[in-house]
């Protein structure tokens, strides 16, 4: 998860992740079929560790209480010490060629579907009346999803998390009143 995290998709050479995990280029073969399922099985590794934010964000009790832990956690864990700077999912298969399509296409739908899981918070929130009956789940997922990429963005670049929180505390201030 590191190397991948650290070097990217395309980046991350046979050498490096065998090393990293200790095991010949065969073994890695014969347990993960190929570097994307590798790479896919990073991703869970990640969302499950750095990124479970998201899932803790998500069974907050209000819609905005959802977008500020979503917000936070984005800040912290993509700043986190002894960890790599930015985010795996947003950075990880971005700019890369045709060899790495499989990687951009995982993380793509990595984020939509983080996306839509908050897209299905905040409908629940407008039925709920925690959010105004004329609000836009969809774009207000959209909004902070957008946010909480270019804070692991503004992170990978050596923004610290004191100046990410100040960010996502600004970008709330746009919040739907309720």
């Amino acid at each position: 998860m590191l190397v991948f995290w650290q070097q990217g998709f395309e980046g991350a050479s046979l050498t490096e992740l065998t090393h990293a995990m200790g095991i010949s280029r065969k073994s890695l073969y014969a347990a993960f079929g190929n570097k994307e399922e590798l790479f896919r099985q990073a991703l869970q590794r990640y969302t499950n560790g750095p990124a479970s934010y998201v899932a803790r964000a998500l069974q907050a009790s209000t819609a905005r209480e959802v977008a500020e832990l979503f917000l936070a956690g984005a800040a912290q864990a993509t700043t986190m010490p002894d960890s790599p700077a930015g985010c795996l999912g947003v950075q990880g298969a971005l700019a890369t060629g045709d060899a790495a399509a499989a990687a951009r296409n995982i993380l793509a739908g990595w984020r939509a579907d983080g996306q839509e899981l908050l897209s299905e918070r905040f409908r629940r929130a407008v039925a709920e009346g925690d959010l105004p009956a004329a609000a836009d789940p969809d774009l207000i997922a959209r909004f902070v999803m957008t946010t909480g990429n270019g804070i692991a963005v503004q992170a990978a670049t050596g923004a610290t998390c004191q100046q990410l929180q100040a960010v996502a505390d600004l970008a709330l201030r746009h919040w739907p009143p309720v």
